[in-house]
Formats: structure tokens, C-alpha cells, sequence
């Protein structure tokens, strides 16, 4: 089996997902395009040594549909031979495009492919695309459907998290994306957004509020409360019969922002870094997507990264740093617990609730991070991993080389 080779990672900043943002006024191709521009100069690429681009992308409608993959590499000029697809798995799009385009190159199929992912939340707002898990009222009753926001509730009151717990993790979050802005450790995978006159639209990651507290986070009142009264409490203690009520912990300032955001990874083989004279900067050791009880649905993390643990014959011992998508603070302590990892392995970047979750590129985002922070310390190898919509994880491994 070939190894999939990562020579490069690019990533737009994150703009907050709203009118008022900064990255509003681009179209999500032209973010998908820009990443695939970058990566095309950075790495004096012939393009049409390009196999394939496999981009994340959770709501597939409106500018963000017919293929969105495709239509960024139309509109980035790249050849004409490359093709393009769109993936969704929910919150680890991105990663998981990253895995397919891995999986291309690592069984022959592929010599060259790029992995990443793409979301505007601010012109296609967050539950665009429906489906039926939600609102189809026969698949709703049988998983025991309830809204994410109430089952990182859930999830906080079965594992006796706090609010105090939750808010505390949120403020470490803020200042470590805080530390890392002013240190520049995200400049090696940074671009900024341009605009036709080449004048800064955005070149830093706009969403963060270094200004946290522990003071200001509890004058917020929990985002999920008057939701889980109108029904969906009752429905998780009927799955989850041991507990008597469900404390509501989390709110805006615990959970992960809302933002605008591209992101691409270049992966191939060894002929390709011979033919480009690209440096590998650190290969794909293992990948893998699970799937975990629906209502509580953020559990999955832990095992996603046991089962690309296991098939890397390695254990979370093994591994120098984590990236855990921080959808919501108890989701990050629960991943922590059950791997017995330490805080001071994971994130130490910051992470979504401070710098925010473009969802279909944030996988192809916290890869990069981890990756030029692994070899900012001079380490070897890091564990990427999101928890999933509807019950699931996905957990991918790299190495240094």
C-alpha cells in the first residue's frame, strides 16, 4: 500500500457567520477557490497532475450546491481534467474529505488529490438542508431525536460536568487562540481573503473574544434550557431513564462559534514529491469513522480515535498532541476523560469556541493546525478527531516524516 503523503495545508481565516462579518460578502466557491489557488502557487503545481479535490461541505444547497468541489476548481482556473466532490458527514466533512482523498492515493488510485471543505454559515445558515433525521417524524421517534445543543446537556449531566467545568474550559480556550494569534503559530497555513483590488478582506481569525472570563461567562444564560422544555428533555430521559433531569450548562460562550471558512490539504504520493520536489511533511498513519448512540450523539470522538488508534497499532499514550473539534466544552472534557489524555496535549492552539467551526472546513483546519504545531515542538505525531451529527466520530492520525 502507497503512503499518503501531506506536502501542504492552506486555510482561509475564520470570519464570524454572520451579515455583519467580515467574509459575508464572498461567496463560499470564491473561499474554496482561493484555497485551491494557494495551493497551486505555493507548491508550483501543474494542475492537471491533479487527480481529484474532495471538499466537505454540510449544507450542499443554494451557492453551496451542484457540486461545490467542482465548481471551485472551475473557478480557480485549475485544469480541466481535475474533478471535484462535495462529501457531508456532518461536523467532520472536512476531515473526512481529507481521508477520502488519503484513501485514493494510499490504494493507487489517485498519485495527487487534495482534501478540505468549504462553509459560508453566514449566507447558508446553519439547518439549510433539513433531512430527514430531524423532521421526519418516524426516523425522529425511533433514534430519540433531540437537538445537538441538548444532548452536549445530556452529556454534561450523565459525566457530572459543571457549568463551572464547562465555562472554565471555555476560557482556557480563549486565551490559548489568544497566545497562539500573537505568536503567529498559525501563519505557515494562513492565507488572507483578498478581494479583486488584492486589498485585505480578513486576515485573521475574526470570531475570538480574548476578553473572557469566568465573570462574563456566567452572566449568560444556558442557550438550551427553554428548548429542552418543550419536549426534548423528556425525550433523553426516556433514553437515558438513570437521570432525573438534564442540566443545562452550555451557551454561546461554551460552544463552538458559528464562522465562514475554507480549507485544503495536499496529499499524494512519492512520485508526486519527486516530480514537484515537495518536502512530505508528515504521512497519513490511520483514519476512521463510528458510529455511537444517537441522542447523546458527542460521544463518538473517543471511539473514533480508539478504532484509528488500534488499526495504527498505537495508544493514546502514543500520541504527542490532539485536535478535538470543540463543539461544545463537555464534548472536549468527555474526549479527555476517556482517553485519559492530558489538557496540556489537547488544543493548545485553542480551538472552536474561540476561534469557530466553519462546519464542513473545520476538519481540514484543526489537521493543519496540529500539523504545524507538531513541528513548531519538534514532535512526531498527532491525532485529529470531531464528533458527528446523528451519532458519530471520525479520528484520523498523522506522523511527522
Amino acid at each position: 500500500m502507497n503512503e499518503a503523503l501531506i506536502f501542504d495545508t492552506v486555510r482561509t481565516p475564520r470570519g464570524k457567520g454572520k451579515k455583519s462579518g467580515s467574509l459575508n460578502e464572498v461567496a463560499p466557491v470564491q473561499l474554496a477557490s482561493k484555497v485551491l489557488k494557494s495551493i497551486e502557487s505555493r507548491n508550483n503545481l501543474n494542475t492537471e497532475d491533479v487527480d481529484d479535490v474532495v471538499l466537505g461541505c454540510v449544507h450542499p444547497i443554494g451557492e453551496q450546491g451542484a457540486d461545490i468541489a467542482r465548481t471551485a476548481v472551475l473557478e480557480a482556473g485549475w485544469d480541466q481534467t481535475v474533478s471535484g466532490v462535495q462529501v457531508d458527514r456532518f461536523c467532520a466533512s472536512g476531515l473526512e474529505a481529507v481521508n477520502i482523498a488519503a484513501a485514493q492515493v494510499m490504494s493507487g488510485q489517485s498519485d495527487l488529490s487534495v482534501g478540505g471543505g468549504v462553509e459560508s454559515m453566514s449566507r447558508v445558515p446553519l439547518g439549510s438542508s433539513g433531512g430527514a433525521w430531524m423532521a421526519d417524524p418516524t426516523v425522529a421517534y425511533n433514534s430519540y431525536f433531540v437537538p445537538q445543543g441538548i444532548s452536549a446537556d445530556l452529556l454534561a449531566t450523565k459525566y457530572n460536568y459543571t457549568r463551572n467545568d464547562v465555562d472554565s474550559y471555555a476560557v482556557s480556550s480563549q486565551k490559548r487562540a489568544s497566545e497562539a494569534w500573537k505568536n503567529n503559530k498559525f501563519k505557515n497555513s494562513i492565507i488572507p481573503v483578498k478581494d479583486q483590488n488584492n486589498l485585505p478582506i480578513l486576515e485573521v481569525d475574526e470570531y475570538m473574544r480574548p476578553e473572557t472570563t469566568m465573570q462574563s461567562l456566567g452572566a449568560l444564560e444556558p442557550s438550551f434550557e427553554k428548548m429542552g422544555d418543550h419536549g426534548f428533555d423528556d425525550v433523553a430521559i426516556l433514553k437515558y431513564p438513570e437521570l432525573e433531569s438534564i442540566k443545562h450548562v452550555h451557551h454561546a460562550g461554551n460552544s463552538s462559534g458559528i464562522v465562514d471558512g475554507a480549507a485544503g490539504v495536499l496529499l499524494g504520493n512519492k512520485k508526486m514529491a519527486d516530480k514537484y520536489e515537495l518536502k512530505a511533511r508528515a504521512k497519513i498513519r490511520s483514519f476512521a469513522s463510528i458510529g455511537s448512540e444517537p441522542t447523546i450523539m458527542l460521544t463518538g470522538p473517543a471511539d473514533s480515535a480508539e478504532k484509528a488508534l488500534k488499526k495504527a497499532n498505537m495508544n493514546a499514550s502514543d500520541i504527542d498532541l490532539f485536535e478535538m473539534n470543540e463543539a461544545f466544552a463537555a464534548v472536549v472534557l468527555r474526549f479527555m476523560e476517556a482517553l485519559n489524555v492530558d489538557h496540556s496535549k489537547v488544543n493548545v492552539n485553542g480551538g472552536a469556541i474561540a476561534l469557530g467551526h466553519p462546519l464542513g472546513a473545520t476538519g481540514a483546519i484543526i489537521l493543519g493546525t496540529v500539523l504545524d504545531e507538531l513541528e513548531r515542538r519538534d514532535l512526531s505525531t498527532g491525532l485529529i478527531t470531531l464528533c458527528v451529527g446523528a451519532g458519530m466520530g471520525t479520528a484520523t492520525i498523522i506522523e511527522r516524516i
